[in-house]
C-alpha cells in the first residue's frame, strides 16, 4: 500500500507541475521512486518520462484550446530536442545510479526555490523585438542542450524549455508553458521509449498508476493555470516542488 501511495503522490505532484507550469514529471517522480522506494535510478527516469507523455499532451490540448500555444516556432526547437534526448538518454545508460539519483533530488528542490523567489514574469510584446532567423537559430542551439538534460536525467528538460523560452525566446509565461508541454511530450515519448529499449520492460503497475495519477494532476493545473496570474502559477508550483525537495533531501542524506 505505501508503494501505491508513492505512486499516487508523485504522479498527482508531477501533473500539477506539468500542468502549472510546463515542468518534466521526472522532476517528481524519479527522486520519489528513488528515494522511498529505492527504484534503479534508470528505470524510475524511464517511467517518469513515459508518465510525462500523456499529461504533457493533455495540457498542450488545454493550452492551445485557450490560444497559448505556439506551434510554429516550436516545431524549430522540437528537432534538436528530439534528436539530443536520444544522445543523452544513451550516455544515461553508462552514468552510475547515484550520480543520476542525486541530481534528481537536489534539482527538484532547486526548481522549487527559483520559482518562489524570481517568478518568471514576460509579455507577448518583447517577443517582437526579435527577427524569426534569430528565433530559429536560438531554438536550435537551446534544443540540443535541453534535449540531452533530458534523456540525460529526466529532471530539469521542462524547466529549461520555460527557462528559454521566456528569457531567451521572449515568450510570455502561458504561451511558454503552452509550447513546452508541447515539446515535452515528444521529447518524453522519446526518452521513455529509449529507456525501455536499453534498459528493459518497467515495474507496470508503478508505470499504470504514475501515468493515471500524472494525467489527472496534469488536466486539473492546466484547466486552472489558463485562468490563473503568472505570479499564482509561479508560487504555487514553487511552494509544492521545495516542500518535496526538502523532503526528499533529508529522507536521502539525513
Amino acid at each position: 500500500m505505501f508503494a501505491y501511495f508513492i505512486y499516487i503522490i508523485s504522479g498527482l505532484g508531477a501533473g500539477i507541475g506539468t500542468g502549472l507550469a510546463g515542468l518534466s514529471a521526472a522532476a517528481v517522480i524519479s527522486p520519489m521512486l528513488i528515494t522511498f522506494l529505492n527504484f534503479d535510478p534508470y528505470m524510475a527516469v524511464g517511467i517518469s518520462l513515459a508518465s510525462d507523455v500523456l499529461a504533457s499532451a493533455i495540457s498542450a490540448y488545454t493550452y492551445g484550446k485557450n490560444k497559448n500555444l505556439d506551434i510554429k516556432n516550436g516545431l524549430v526547437m522540437l528537432i534538436t530536442v528530439l534528436i539530443f534526448t536520444l544522445v543523452g538518454s544513451y550516455i544515461a545508460s553508462f552514468v552510475s545510479g547515484t550520480t543520476m539519483g542525486s541530481f534528481s533530488v537536489f534539482m527538484t528542490l532547486i526548481l522549487g526555490i527559483k520559482f518562489i523567489v524570481k517568478p518568471v514574469m514576460t509579455t507577448k510584446e518583447a517577443r517582437e523585438l526579435k527577427t524569426q532567423r534569430e528565433k530559429n537559430i536560438q531554438s536550435l542551439i537551446c534544443g540540443c542542450m535541453i534535449g540531452f538534460i533530458c534523456g540525460f536525467v529526466g529532471a530539469g528538460g521542462g524547466m529549461m524549455l520555460l527557462l528559454i523560452l521566456t528569457s531567451v525566446l521572449q515568450y510570455e509565461l502561458k504561451t511558454a508553458v503552452g509550447t513546452s508541454v508541447f515539446i515535452m511530450s515528444f521529447t518524453a515519448l522519446t526518452g521513455a521509449c529509449s529507456h525501455f529499449v536499453m534498459g528493459g520492460i518497467p515495474d507496470m503497475e508503478a508505470l499504470v498508476v504514475c501515468i493515471i495519477a500524472t494525467l489527472l494532476g496534469a488536466r486539473i493545473a492546466a484547466l486552472f493555470a489558463n485562468k490563473a496570474e503568472p505570479k499564482v502559477l509561479n508560487r504555487a508550483t514553487g511552494v509544492v516542488l521545495t516542500i518535496l525537495g526538502i523532503a526528499m533531501v533529508g529522507v536521502k542524506f539525513l
